[in-house]
């Protein structure tokens, strides 16, 4: 679970270097874009990862660790991932620094 949950960070993270690589500013709320430091949501990993505009992403057009992790994601098994099963993906936990 811990594992799991270190790959969909990475993949938020991954997703957040292509938006930010599309776009030097941020843009208006609403739009799917990143606005400050807020995570990309999925309207905005789906139009990055999505090349064929199908409403789902196959593994061929999966990167980085949703590749990685795609079997794992896709719990029908049907060979894509929908907004549905990324959404319901364990989310990532947030570290801790420790204080001394």
């Amino acid at each position: 679970m811990k594992r799991s949950t270190i790959i969909i960070a990475s993949l938020f993270t991954i997703a957040s270097i292509a938006v930010s690589c599309k776009s030097s500013s941020a843009t208006t709320e609403g739009s799917g874009q990143r606005k400050g430091g807020d995570r990309p949501n999925l309207e905005t990993i789906f139009a990055q990862l999505d090349t064929n505009k199908d409403g789902k992403i196959s593994k061929s057009e999966a990167k980085g660790p949703l590749a990685e992790r795609f079997s794992t994601i896709d719990t029908n098994e049907d060979g894509f991932i929908t907004k549905e099963e990324l959404k319901n993906a364990p989310k990532p936990e947030r570290k801790r620094e420790r204080r001394n």
